[in-house]
């Protein structure tokens, strides 16, 4: 497993150094973008609107937009030195609270806790500690330049974190447009809907829900795989660019041959023209 996070957790004088990794993956298909025509896939290049220019790395920076189109420019240097300062790779648990007071609106990713070296003893005492005592443990962690506020608890036998949201980051319920008032129930409908609650009413066993979306998709696309519907994008070949330059000489030694041909003859233009200018004026001399 990856590890994501390295540094200690602390509660107390308790000092245990940990490791995180993720506990949960994204298993969504992802599908690409091709051209119709021509099946190659599409590519997204960085173009400032402003001036119309392609856009490199180096040529963009970072800045807040505080009003329509007014920004503060922070450069890397300044945030480096303020991740520096904040950035403390020790997790210590501030609180203790029971696991039910926390709504599952708040929770956000989940990470395996796995003891460092030498961190075994007390990673056996706090995961005895929070299974004795009922209780998780809220603790504050920097995760890729955010301070995230986390719990800390044992799920299977094993350390879990989870980030949570931190109560602003939570919108306000008010704000929720055409939420009815409460009204009126019958109690007939009531006892109806109890009763069909009662029905399926059953333990939670997360093996038996499946992403029948997913395995449909998948299924077709073995299908039209199995059935050779299938296209195969136009790649450049390397061979094109010298293709161009032969071209291109090509095009130069025809411009120079063309040059070459059109040099004598106008030469021999010229000749007579000189001829019948100098002609007349001898004359004249003899006349004279």
């Amino acid at each position: 497993m990856h590890t994501v996070w390295k540094g200690s957790i602390s509660f107390g004088l308790v000092n245990i150094p940990i490791k995180l990794h993720t506990a949960t993956e994204n298993k969504d298909i992802k599908l690409r973008q091709i051209h119709k025509e021509c099946h190659t896939p599409i590519s997204y290049q960085k173009v400032c609107p402003g001036c119309d220019k392609k856009v490199k790395n180096e040529d963009i920076v970072k800045a807040y937009e505080y009003a329509k189109n007014k920004f503060v420019v922070l450069d890397d240097e300044e945030l480096e030195k303020l991740k520096k300062e904040n950035e403390d790779k020790a997790v210590e648990i501030i609180d203790f609270v029971k696991l039910e007071e926390i709504d599952p609106i708040y929770f956000e990713k989940s990470y395996f806790i796995a003891p460092d070296n030498g961190g075994g003893k007390a990673y056996s005492l706090l995961r005895k500690a929070l299974t004795e005592s009922g209780k998780i443990g809220i603790a504050k962690i920097i995760i890729r330049s955010k301070e995230q506020l986390a719990v800390v608890r044992v799920y299977k036998d094993t350390l879990l974190m989870e980030t949570i949201h931190f109560p602003d980051e939570v919108r306000n319920v008010q704000d929720v447009p055409n939420v009815p008032s409460e009204q009126l129930v019958e109690q007939k409908e009531l006892d109806t809907a109890l009763m069909l609650v009662e029905q399926l009413t059953t333990s939670f066993e997360p093996e038996k829900y499946k992403d029948e979306y997913r395995t449909a998709l998948m299924e077709l696309i073995e299908e039209k795989k199995s059935g050779k519907e299938t296209v195969t994008a136009i790649e450049k070949e390397p061979a094109a660019a010298a293709s161009n330059v032969t071209d291109l000489m090509s095009a130069l030694q025809a411009s120079l041959d063309k040059t070459k041909t059109k040099k004598p003859t106008t030469r021999k233009k010229k000749a007579p023209a000189k001829k019948k200018a100098v002609e007349p004026a001898t004359s004249a001399r003899k006349n004279a």
